[in-house]
């Protein structure tokens, strides 16, 4: 069942509603995974900020636009409609009426997507989306590169996942996705609008030697210690 929602409040109002656990990280740290298996042990919905961005990317690629061109992708910008939903506890996100389901994870999108979302226009435009996340159901765990530091710097629930560049780059190649993590980070780490960055209250976790189950139950634990606890039978 899909749900659709408004966008958030401007960036000028506190754009917290209901719970927020906002998880960070560079490429292949595992937060996205973290994230999901959280929501679930919480029973809130899950939001990946990069696949927002990814469906961006893959409208600006369809379109022809060059990635590189800032004039080209902010007409694109100008045409485009986004609408978030929820969708069996997890979030969604159409472009012009239209999910680019697993088109948005091929290897060209993954080469344009940072350049795109470096741009302080399409940030803007999808951080009131991100933001509108949290006044559906009765919490949302968001993953990305800023959630912590922008899109929702007043949550007291704030991680950093982290792990070693040569586990991420075995994790990458696992995935079937070639590129340099560590270029990656270059390109998050030095963009000039919300680069990636551990806030400075974030809770740090390094992934490099831990299974999932454990990250997970280090957040949980981390989580009840402040007041938020898993769904009953979670």
């Amino acid at each position: 069942m899909m749900e659709a929602h408004a966008g958030g409040p401007s960036d000028n109002e506190s754009p917290e509603s209901n719970p927020v656990v906002a998880i960070d990280g560079p490429a292949a740290s595992g937060k996205s995974s973290v994230a999901r298996e959280v929501a679930k042990a919480l029973g809130f919905v899950f939001v990946s900020s990069g696949a927002m961005y990814r469906a961006f990317t893959w409208e600006v690629l369809r379109r022809g636009a060059n990635s590189g061109d800032r004039d080209a992708v902010l007409s694109v910008l100008g045409e485009t409609g986004f609408q978030c939903a929820t969708s069996d506890g997890a979030a969604t996100i159409l472009v012009n009426g239209a999910d680019p389901g697993e088109a948005a994870h091929t290897g060209e999108v993954n080469a344009n997507v940072s350049t795109v979302a470096a741009y302080p226009e399409v940030r803007k435009a999808l951080l009131v989306e991100q933001r509108g996340f949290a006044h559906v159901g009765t919490g949302v765990v968001m993953e990305g590169r800023d959630i912590g530091t922008v899109v929702f710097p007043d949550t007291p629930y704030k991680f950093y996942v982290d792990a070693s560049p040569e586990v991420r780059q075995a994790r990458r190649r696992a995935q079937g996705i070639e590129d340099s993590v560590l270029e990656r980070d270059k390109q998050d780490s030095s963009r000039e609008t919300a680069p990636l960055r551990q806030a400075e209250d974030a809770a740090v976790i390094d992934s490099s030697d831990l299974t999932l189950g454990e990250v997970v139950g280090k957040v949980l634990r981390l989580l009840k210690e402040k007041g938020l606890a898993a769904a009953s039978g979670a």
